[in-house]
């Protein structure tokens, strides 16, 4: 019985997904809105991958989110004028980065841990903000835009079509979510949950636990990467706010609103945090106190989260 409720609601949030463009606009929406709620969802759901499913916190998130935004678009402005091109190196560029500060800091754990990847975090924000000559400093990486896709026999357009570029995100957002599905339902995912729930019998069952944190980190910063790339697509822009510790932790209030244990639940606390914000900022300068209060009666009354158990499922 769970697992058919469990089935349904899987096809609820994909038939809106894939609905969005088409009745968004009848409760105060848009079509960027609905790009930026798919995009931070994904990279909620990266965070959460490591967070909810792994039991390990990061604050330094945003850096991968901002190596792939910045990877993509350094990459379509002067090495390669292809979307595609530019998104894998931005990923790339954020996986490589992860597997590196993982192994640097894969023995640490709780707050040394979070502490730690805000430090790097900063490190990398630092460059953005100082390398002119590459990275525009505090003016970003503009003069350029996504190109469309070449399929030999048709050609995709990106850039003149908002509604095509949705459903582009859409599309790397499902293999991703159906990657982290496949992964965490598997024995590698039972094995990041043994880790959140007891590390300590974890290890005295023969899980390598060094090694398991690692690549849940790695799979995590690669999907926030991807997440950066097509923030970056979408504005046709790149500056240092993409790296900026305060978007690390605006992923964790989403992850943590919409329930960290819950696959889900990062999906639903992106679009309210989003929503809400497009919403409170129209009217008031201070909408982030209003958010903040959402976030106090959240935590208050649903303490794993607005969806928590009930429709937590690992497959996507």
């Amino acid at each position: 019985m769970n697992g058919l409720k469990q089935h349904y609601a899987k096809i609820i949030v994909w038939a809106i997904l894939l609905t969005i463009p088409y009745w968004f606009t009848y409760v105060g929406g848009y079509l960027g809105l609905a790009n930026e709620i798919v995009i931070y969802a994904l990279a909620a759901m990266a965070l959460n991958f490591l967070l909810g499913f792994t039991g390990v916190l990061s604050f330094g998130h945003a850096a991968f989110f901002g190596l792939g935004a910045y990877g993509t678009a350094l990459t379509i402005k002067f090495l390669v004028p292809s979307t595609l091109v530019g998104l894998a190196v931005g990923v790339l560029t954020a996986t490589v980065a992860g597997m590196i500060i993982g192994a640097l800091i894969i023995k640490r754990r709780g707050v040394y841990f979070a502490m730690a990847t805000i430090a790097f975090g900063q490190l990398f924000f630092f460059i953005a903000n100082r390398w002119n000559s590459v990275t525009g400093g505090d003016d970003g990486v503009g003069n350029w835009h996504r190109l469309p896709i070449n399929l030999g026999f048709a050609k995709i357009p990106l850039f003149h079509n908002s509604l095509v570029y949705y459903y582009f995100t859409l599309l790397m957002f499902a293999l991703a979510v159906g990657a982290m599905g496949l992964l965490l339902d598997g024995p590698f995912g039972r094995s990041l949950m043994a880790i959140r729930e007891n590390e300590r019998r974890a290890r005295f069952l023969g899980i390598n636990i060094e090694l398991h944190v690692w690549i849940s980190f790695v799979i995590s910063t690669a999907i926030c990467g991807l997440a950066g790339g097509l923030l970056a697509l979408l504005d046709n822009f790149v500056n240092p706010r993409d790296l900026r510790f305060d978007l690390s932790g605006v992923l964790v209030v989403m992850a943590v609103m919409g329930g960290m244990r819950s696959f889900w639940g990062p999906l639903l606390g992106a679009a309210i945090f989003q929503w809400l914000r497009e919403v409170l900022s129209s009217h008031t300068p201070n909408w982030q106190t209003y958010i903040g209060i959402v976030f106090v009666l959240v935590v208050l009354f649903f303490r794993r989260g607005i969806l928590g158990f009930k429709l937590s499922t690992v497959k996507s």
